[in-house]
C-alpha cells in the first residue's frame, strides 16, 4: 500500500499512529480511498476548509447517511482536529430534528463512549438558552434571521409548523455551543447526506447563503463531504446550490 506524501501526514495529525481500518484485508482499496479522501479532496484548490470545520461536515454527513461505523472511526480525529465536545454533541443533538431519534440514538451512544473514553466528564455543561414558555417565539426568530421576514408566522399554519418553530429551532437552534452559520451548515450536511430531501435542501441552502455561508462556501462543503456520501447525492445536493443561488439573484 503506497500512500502519498500529503495523505501520510493529515492521518498523522488525524490520529498519530493509529492503522488505518480495513489496511491488512483490503490494501488496494484502502490505498486509493485514503489518496482520495485525504490528500485529493483536502488539498483540492478552491475546495479547501479548515480542519475543524471540515470534521464538522464530515460528522454531520455522516449523521445524515447513517454511516455509524465510519462515525466511530472520525470522531476521534474530529476531536484531535479541533472539534470540541460540547460542539460534536450539539451536531448529534440537532440531527434529531432532521433524522429523528430513531436514527441519531445510536450516534448519541457512540458519541459518549468516545468522550468517556478520552476522560471527558459527562453530562457535559449546559447549552439551553431557552424555556418552555419563550421557545416558540425564539424559533420564530430564528427561522425569520436565517429564512427572511416571510417566517414570522409560518408557526401559525398548523401544529407541525408550530413544532417546527417551538421545536426544530427554538429548542436546538437557540443553544449555544455552535453559531448560527455553522446549525445550518451541518443542517445543509444531514439533509444532503439523507437524500431525498431536496427542496428542504434548496431552502437551506438559500438560508445558508442569507446569513454568510455563500455559494463559493457550500460547494466547498459539498466537496469535503463527497467520499462519505459518494457522487449521486453530492451532485443533487450542487444541483440544489445552484439552484438556490438562482433564485437568490432574481
Amino acid at each position: 500500500m503506497e500512500l502519498t506524501e500529503n495523505a501520510k501526514k493529515y492521518l498523522e495529525r488525524m490520529q498519530p499512529e493509529e492503522k488505518l481500518p480495513l489496511a491488512q484485508t483490503d490494501p488496494e482499496f484502502i490505498e486509493r480511498f485514503a489518496n482520495f479522501a485525504f490528500d485529493e479532496v483536502v488539498n483540492e484548490e478552491g475546495q479547501q476548509l479548515d480542519d475543524r470545520t471540515r470534521f464538522m461536515v464530515i460528522l454531520a454527513t455522516l449523521l445524515g447517511c447513517q454511516g455509524l461505523d465510519e462515525f466511530k472511526v472520525m470522531l476521534t480525529p474530529a476531536l484531535n482536529m479541533g472539534v470540541s465536545p460540547v460542539e460534536v454533541k450539539e451536531i448529534v443533538y440537532q440531527a434529531v430534528d432532521y433524522l429523528g431519534i430513531g436514527r441519531v440514538f445510536p450516534f448519541l451512544t457512540a458519541t459518549n463512549e468516545v468522550l468517556k473514553a478520552r476522560g471527558v466528564k459527562l453530562p457535559l455543561e449546559g447549552q439551553a438558552t431557552t424555556t418552555m414558555e419563550n421557545r416558540r417565539e425564539a424559533g420564530t426568530q430564528g427561522q425569520v434571521d436565517i429564512f427572511g421576514d416571510g417566517m414570522k408566522d409560518f408557526w401559525k399554519g398548523g401544529h407541525i409548523n408550530r413544532w417546527l418553530a417551538a421545536n426544530c429551532f427554538g429548542d436546538y437552534y437557540t443553544r449555544n455551543g455552535l453559531t448560527l452559520a455553522e446549525r445550518e451548515m451541518v443542517t445543509f450536511c444531514y439533509i444532503a447526506a439523507q437524500g431525498g430531501c431536496e427542496p428542504q435542501l434548496t431552502s437551506h441552502a438559500a438560508g445558508n447563503m442569507r446569513i454568510g455561508n455563500d455559494k463559493d462556501f457550500l460547494v466547498r462543503v459539498v466537496s469535503q463531504a463527497l467520499p462519505y456520501i459518494g457522487y449521486p447525492r453530492s451532485l443533487n445536493a450542487i444541483r440544489c446550490i445552484n439552484a438556490a443561488a438562482e433564485q437568490s439573484s432574481k
